[in-house]
């Protein structure tokens, strides 16, 4: 289905996002995302270091499910400002699929459907999963703008960054593996 060479050997899926400290937008400060589909028709991302005052508990209650005690005290995170009433969970893939799966790498999954919970509750689920709502989205050709406004930094993302870093310290771990302290940075962007 993937035609378009040059689409797909551009493409940023699977990478992290870093907000710069210049970005003014206020539903993206300090942000890191993690980039599940980019093409030239647009990009979709999760905010992978937000996490909700809401533990993944009260959301398994609220479908009537068990949550399984390593889950409990997980945070739902915030994926961003579009359509926050839908729910996905990021995961490691696995050969298991669920009803709307969709592979974004070789090691990372998305889906968004109930089944997976239902799997999660059962402990028959993925071993490594984060739960959000809503997500960032960019038109065709927005985030390249902003890319070239030096908004984001663009870093290859790893599953054990995704899973293991502490939320808090995602963007400047993130930034890090590239030689840079995001505290040293000005809060202008500029060209040279």
């Amino acid at each position: 289905m993937e035609n378009d060479s040059q689409d797909t050997s551009n493409s940023l899926r699977g990478y992290l996002l870093v907000a710069m400290p210049g970005l003014a937008d206020p539903n993206f400060s300090h942000s890191v995302i993690y980039v599940c589909e980019h093409s030239s028709e647009g990009t979709m991302g999760l905010v992978i270091n937000q996490p909700l005052e809401l533990p993944l508990s009260r959301v398994f209650a609220q479908m009537d499910l068990d949550c399984p005690d390593e889950l409990s005290e997980q945070p739902l995170l915030l994926g961003g400002p579009v359509d926050q009433q839908r729910g996905f969970i990021l995961h490691c893939s696995t050969e298991q699929q669920w009803q709307s799966t969709v592979s974004v790498t070789q090691q990372i999954s998305l889906t968004a459907s109930r089944d997976i919970i239902e799997a999660l509750a059962s402990n028959q689920g993925p071993e490594n999963s984060l739960m959000v709502l809503g997500y960032a989205g960019w038109g065709p050709g927005q985030l390249e703008h902003e890319l070239q406004e030096n908004a984001w930094l663009t870093i290859p993302a790893e599953p054990a960054f995704l899973f293991d870093i502490p939320y808090s310290d995602r963007a400047e771990v993130a930034a890090a593996r590239l030689g840079i302290d995001l505290n040293l940075l000005s809060t202008h962007a500029g060209h040279a």
